[in-house]
């Protein structure tokens, strides 16, 4: 599966790494908390405590582990259901940790007793446990019948395995349902992860549809005006100039149809598709189109959008090279201003008059400006106007190296 590209009925999972990092650093934590509460009670055998300890939390973290395997069969299902099995299973898993806690326990907590005592008898609890990690010693409780005697000796506290272990339980099951909060809050960061990269994908598709959208408009334009050329060519008689035409025409639509429509060009290949489109109306204008191109060595792998100068070319050529009969010098031009790059089409016959403009001379300056914002955003821009020596497009955005950004 495409990370980039869940599929619809993607179920978003929290990592096993993450998982066992949770579980690892919850039952650390308890482990360092009880280590240091005993520590902090001067109760004495901290070292000899280490180790059972430590296999109880092993211990824990097991069973734990068993917890979010069931778990996480409700990833899929609403909230509520998630919640419910979090406080239901929690409860099995609390009763098999206080288990593990007691079985491990048991035989420490009998030889520290018979040390401080001096009796192999004692009532106590689980310890070490974070709730209820005091064992109950002689004396510590109410004292034995015959006790209220001065100097009778207080007898242990009776406590029976039912108290013992339920104390445990209650302070594991909240231990546990406090990392089901956790992982349920990771399961919820991960959905919203996963939604993030579905519109991320959603929103590349729509871009790309109308990158390509944009770009296909170009194509029948293109080969409207050349066909026209063509049949001009043919019913003047021209026939090796129409034949020229046409393996020209041949090249330029294998080169400009090869790469996707999407993907941005090489600027020294963007250049080389406007010279052969010139030189295929150069066939049908050879004493009147004249084409200069200005292309700094050190901009041609700057990356463009493919074919966005095609439309202002055919625009110089449409009105300005066909209506007269005076020869017109149509100009290419590229270059670094302010970091940015400027790329410039430019000519010097009569321009287009408001007429000509309504006549379809603004169709092409829509394509290339709403390609440009479809593209860059605001980090780029068009400016089109009339000037004493003609009528120049000029067209500002990123420099863009190497692979398509």
């Amino acid at each position: 599966m495409d990370a980039e590209h869940p599929p619809e009925d993607y179920v978003a999972r929290v990592p096993f790494r993450t998982v066992l990092a949770s579980i690892a650093g919850l039952w650390l934590c308890y482990f360092l908390l009880t280590t240091l509460r005993w520590q902090l009670l001067g109760l004495g055998f901290t070292g000899a405590m280490l180790w059972p300890r430590a296999l109880a939390s092993l211990g824990g973290a097991a069973i734990t582990l068993l917890l979010w395997l069931v778990l996480r069969l409700f990833d899929a299902r609403p909230l509520w259901a998630k919640i419910a099995a979090a406080l239901l299973l929690s409860l099995p898993v609390a009763v098999g940790s206080a288990q593990i806690n007691q079985f491990v326990m048991r035989d420490m907590e009998q030889e520290i007793a018979a040390q401080i005592s001096g009796s192999g008898a004692v009532a106590g609890d689980s310890g070490g446990d974070l709730m209820s990690d005091l064992p109950r010693l002689p004396g510590a409780g109410a004292k034995g019948a015959g006790a209220e005697e001065e100097g009778a000796v207080a007898q242990p506290v009776v406590v029976s395995a039912w108290q013992e272990i339920s104390d445990v339980v209650f302070g594991r099951y909240f231990m546990m349902l406090a990392w089901c909060a956790l992982y349920l809050a990771l399961l919820t960061g991960e959905k919203a992860r996963a939604a993030e990269r579905r519109e991320g994908a959603y929103r590349r598709a729509a871009k790309a549809a109308e990158l390509r959208s944009l770009r296909y408009q170009v194509n029948p334009h293109f080969l409207f005006n050349t066909l026209n050329s063509l049949s001009a060519l043919v019913l003047t008689g021209k026939t090796q100039a129409a034949e020229r035409m046409i393996q020209q025409l041949s090249t330029f639509y294998r080169r400009s149809l090869a790469d996707d429509p999407t993907a941005d060009v090489p600027l020294r290949e963007e250049f080389a598709l406007q010279r052969l489109y010139l030189d295929i109306e150069a066939v049908r204008f050879p004493h009147r189109l004249r084409a200069t191109y200005d292309l700094p060595a050190g901009l041609e792998d700057a990356r463009v959008p493919g074919m966005i100068l095609q439309p202002l070319v055919e625009n110089s050529v449409k009105h300005a090279v066909a209506p007269t009969s005076g020869r017109v010098h149509i100009t290419l031009a590229a270059r670094e201003e302010y970091g940015r790059l400027v790329l410039t089409v430019s000519d010097d016959g009569d321009g287009a008059t408001p007429e000509r403009v309504r006549a379809g001379h603004g169709i092409g300056l829509a394509n290339v400006s709403e390609r440009l914002e479809a593209r860059f955003g605001a980090a780029a821009g068009i400016v089109s106007a009339r000037g004493p020596d003609g009528y120049s497009t000029e067209l500002r955005m990123p420099i863009l190296r190497g692979e398509a950004e």
